[in-house]
């Protein structure tokens, strides 16, 4: 049983008044909604048995009645979570006759699976349903994600890709790029298997956003339409800065004409005024003079041969969880739709 604690209230970080936690993995609860005194991650409510079911859909947002939160938080409280012991055991085991209930941020601990679509059907680890593929992990097996060893079985928290048999990953290495993928992009790691694996996965509790993938929200890409404006020569001659150019004459901005990365004032480069392209020295040879250099007009530089030097850059990854709220006839707690992989019976 582990020393799980029913956290305070904070002014900074509100409680969760359904799993009782303020800083419960996102992955697994979901996004905080907070809405008329009361705070809850989403998918804590839509665990909770009853809740959702009674609530109206309006613009993929939910439209919860606070009374109905409210006794979910009473009924919870007469209920102990089996992993924890603390109260306030929202979510029950969907097995029939079985009675064992739970935190949601406890399910990791308790290996119980949480299957997040359709109904939103919770089971504890006693019913919890296993991967119907027969494989085993050779000897020294790592994760394709981390690469850590996986051991030398299946378990909870050990998985296998249904389809190609061979790829093993961590069930909380699996669900971190399910989050990061989207189901646009959702797919096993070694074989891409799409169909069988995401199924599969979907039945074993992994979460899957109904989105693109993380990195192309935000226009990540966005500044690699965008044209190089600056002169990148070692010194800028120019009296108005390097940010500054002339549609044409020796304060014309050229471009590399292969990488397009850098750029040159015509007579920072001491290019004539009849140079049309150029090249960066990194696309050219470091040091070596082009055909198009040949042409200038200030001292003579010295040629020999050099690798040409990689360049790479490192796009963030952003994601971003909004929640719309909305009133009906009477005061309503809204939450948006938790947004989950869907798949039929």
């Amino acid at each position: 049983m582990c020393s799980r604690r029913w956290e305070a209230p904070s002014w900074r970080e509100p409680v969760c008044m359904l799993c009782g936690q303020t800083d419960a993995d996102p992955d697994i609860c979901g996004p905080k909604h907070v809405d008329f005194g009361m705070c809850a991650h989403a998918f804590c409510m839509a665990f909770s048995p009853g809740l959702f079911q009674q609530a109206r859909i309006v613009n993929r947002t939910a439209e919860v009645c606070p009374e109905d939160v409210r006794r979910i938080i009473q009924e919870a409280e007469q209920k102990h979570c089996f992993i924890c012991g603390e109260v306030g055991a929202t979510i029950t085991c969907a097995e029939t006759g079985c009675e064992y209930g739970f935190h949601l941020p406890c399910t990791q601990e308790g290996e119980c699976v949480t299957q997040y679509y359709g109904e939103y059907s919770s089971f504890c680890q006693k019913h919890s349903p296993k991967q119907a593929v027969e494989a085993a992990p050779v000897q020294n097996t790592n994760c394709i994600i981390c690469m850590e060893p996986v051991g030398d079985k299946k378990s909870y928290h050990t998985l296998v890709c249904p389809a190609c048999k061979h790829a093993w990953f961590h069930r909380a290495c699996i669900q971190g790029q399910a989050i990061r993928a989207g189901i646009d992009c959702f797919q096993c790691p070694l074989c891409r298997d799409t169909d069988v694996f995401l199924s599969d996965m979907l039945i074993m509790g992994i979460r899957i956003p109904l989105s693109g993938p993380t990195w192309e929200d935000g226009n990540a890409y966005a500044s690699l339409g965008e044209r190089h404006r600056r002169c990148d020569a070692s010194e800028c001659l120019y009296s108005q800065g390097r940010e500054q150019a002339e549609e044409e004459g020796p304060w014309e901005l050229l471009l590399c004409s292969s990488c397009a990365a850098e750029g040159t004032h015509r007579h920072c480069s001491y290019l004539s005024n009849n140079t049309d392209t150029w090249e960066c020295k990194a696309c050219a040879g470091m040091g070596a003079a082009s055909s198009v250099n040949s042409e200038l007009a200030g001292p003579s530089t010295t040629r020999h041969n050099g690798l040409v030097p990689s360049h790479s850059s490192t796009v963030p990854e952003s994601n971003s969880s909004s929640t719309t709220s909305q009133a009906a006839s009477g005061p309503v707690y809204s939450s948006q739709v938790p947004e989950s992989g869907s798949q039929s019976s």
